[in-house]
């Protein structure tokens, strides 16, 4: 084989294994770049407002994609809100339960959800009324049908809560 031959023969060896070793980086950085199979199994979460006892003033926290949700059922004394879901005669506060401010989670305090980090304070339709937060609670993505929430699946009911945060 003559040193011509010789060369050619490596070069193009060189080439094929770099070209599988480009193909299998290519691989690797895309399963490194889809989400985990535990996130797409926690990519939605459904909540009947019906069957979970919501009581009118008390905030539920349900967990969506490892974040609190807080669903609040307002009273007849909490103030209106352009954000609020309304379903039949009921008024509801669907929030993502981390503080604007750090992503502390707040608590609930009779009628505000307060941030014992910093001393933010939230009312009951998510809107910032104290404290560092710099906005509202955060509306998760979220369908409505009939009285079921599908969290993880934006809606028109979602998207005008957002509009009313904005």
């Amino acid at each position: 084989m003559s040193n011509t031959n010789r060369r050619d023969f490596l070069g193009m060896s060189f080439a094929a294994v770099a070209a599988v070793g480009g193909a299998a980086s290519l691989v690797g950085m895309k399963q490194a770049w889809d989400p985990l199979p535990s996130v797409l199994a926690a990519g939605f979460t459904t909540v009947d407002l019906a069957s979970i006892g919501l009581v009118p003033g008390e905030p539920q926290t349900f967990k969506w994609r490892g974040k609190p949700i807080f669903i609040l059922e307002k009273t007849a004394e909490m103030a209106a809100y352009d954000g609020d879901l309304v379903l039949g005669d009921k008024r509801y506060t669907v929030a993502i339960g981390l503080c604007t401010h750090l992503g502390c989670i707040p608590a609930w305090k009779k009628d505000v959800w307060k941030c014992a980090c910093h001393g933010g304070e939230f009312d009951a339709t998510g809107k910032q009324t104290f404290g560092p937060p710099p906005k509202p609670l955060v509306t998760p993505p979220f369908s409505v049908n009939g009285t079921v929430l599908t969290l993880g699946e934006e809606g028109a009911e979602s998207k005008a809560m957002m509009a009313a945060r904005a």
